[in-house]
């Protein structure tokens, strides 16, 4: 059995979308950032950087932060959505690093100035607005010849479905870049994305 810490952010979401396309059992331990949980003592005992996601394995006693390290560990426990063979396990690997240094940050710095900063940057949000529509173009582009993100569905999608999938709330839209909105149709679909979606 897995426990999970999460809240209801892109990167908490992609634990759990994680978890429910294993299909491995797991329960759900809510952390209302909100309300700063994340900086219990508890909390803190099990990720010292007081961040969300989290995993313990009850099988292994392992305990996992950060949800890069999260999805690796599920898909190699699992021996699902990370190929084994060399050259394309590095590129999930790679993509999954894109989404981890690019993604998650320049959103998440959009989402942030856009919605939650006390007051009003419009440097701040032109800088990370042209950015995030940048990776747009990235990942519209390597998504023009595959499916998903390397071709066959892996670690790289299910970490950054979560963080295109807000597009909508950032003010955004996907009509220029064909293929990315193709690709989050078709995520989208998956019934584990559903479920996990909806975790907590």
């Amino acid at each position: 059995m897995i426990d999970l810490y999460t809240f209801t952010t892109p990167n908490g979401r992609k634990a759990s979308i994680m978890l429910e396309e294993v299909e491995l059992p797991y329960n759900v331990h809510k952390i209302d950032i909100t309300k700063q949980e994340q900086f219990s003592p508890e909390y803190i005992a099990i990720n010292p950087n007081s961040k969300i996601p989290a995993i313990a394995d009850q099988e292994t006693g392992i305990t996992i932060f950060e949800s890069g390290a999260i999805l690796i560990y599920l898909a190699e426990k699992t021996g699902k959505l990370l190929p084994t063979a060399q050259k394309k396990r590095f590129q999930v690997l790679e993509w999954l690093m894109f989404q981890i240094g690019g993604v998650g940050p320049m959103f998440g710095q959009l989402n942030h100035f856009k919605k939650f900063a006390s007051e009003i940057i419009p440097y701040a949000i032109e800088r990370y607005e042209k950015e995030t529509l940048r990776i747009y173009g990235v990942l519209d582009k390597q998504l023009a010849d595959n499916e998903f993100i390397c071709g066959e569905y892996s670690i790289a999608d299910v970490a950054t479905y979560p963080w295109v999938a807000i597009y909508e709330m950032q003010g955004l839209t996907l009509n220029n870049h064909s293929n990315l909105k193709r690709w989050v149709e078709t995520v989208q679909k998956r019934p584990a994305v559903q479920r996990g979606m909806n975790i907590p």
